[in-house]
């Protein structure tokens, strides 16, 4: 072992740490740069880029330390988008050895779909559930924000709607036809608000394991 993956070995606890308090969104990646052909030292939540320990080291960081390396200790915020289309953020910290030399990065990468996701549920259920805003300003009756909305009322105001569009009670739907609504309340975000599992479960009349399960094959 050399003494450059000693040195990072050190960072792998890091690594670790970082991914449980960040969540599942965040990829973390620690960077041999002084192996470029098998740069990736450790890497968890790899969905985001798909890339394993070994992998080489990718042009984005390449450039990164071309630009900042020389002069800063840390790089925070870049966006960019992985081979899988993922659109993510990334921070890079700079590692370096007693010579002051760069010889490891550590990237968080964080997955920016979630968030997306959130932002076009909250749109969606203002625009369609309470009225296009510019319509009523132009009418000079009132005015709606929907970020001003409790969270709660976008997460049930969605359920409802998107229940209510199957025109069948959830009682007599089948499970085909509510794994459809789940797939739809995914794509929606709704999932990512606090407490929607349990409130589809209660709406569908079925148990949270269920809309866990049904979950689990609209995600694949």
């Amino acid at each position: 072992m050399s003494n450059n993956q000693s040195f990072l070995n050190k960072y792998i606890p890091l690594v670790d740490f970082l991914a449980h308090v960040l969540g599942e969104n965040n990829e973390i990646i620690l960077h041999d740069v002084t192996n470029p052909e098998q740069s990736i030292v450790a890497i968890r939540n790899n969905y985001i880029s798909g890339r394993e320990i070994g992998g080489p080291v990718t042009d984005f960081v390449t450039q990164i330390l071309k630009d900042h390396g020389d002069n800063a200790d840390f790089v925070t915020n870049y966006e960019a988008i992985s081979k899988s289309k993922i659109r993510y953020q990334s921070s890079a910290y700079f590692i370096r050895n007693e010579s002051n030399e760069v010889i490891g990065v550590l990237c968080i990468n964080t997955d920016l779909q979630p968030y997306q996701n959130i932002m076009d549920a909250a749109h969606y259920v203002a625009r369609h559930l309470l009225g296009d805003p510019k319509k009523h300003n132009a009418l000079g009756s009132f005015k709606v924000d929907p970020l001003n909305l409790p969270i709660e009322d976008l997460t049930l105001s969605s359920i409802a709607r998107v229940i209510s569009a199957k025109g069948i009670p959830p009682e007599r739907m089948n499970q085909e036809e509510k794994i459809e609504i789940v797939n739809e309340l995914n794509n929606l975000g709704v999932f990512l608000l606090k407490g929607a599992v349990s409130e589809v479960a209660e709406q569908l009349k079925t148990s949270e394991a269920t809309i866990y399960r049904y979950l689990k094959i609209v995600q694949k």
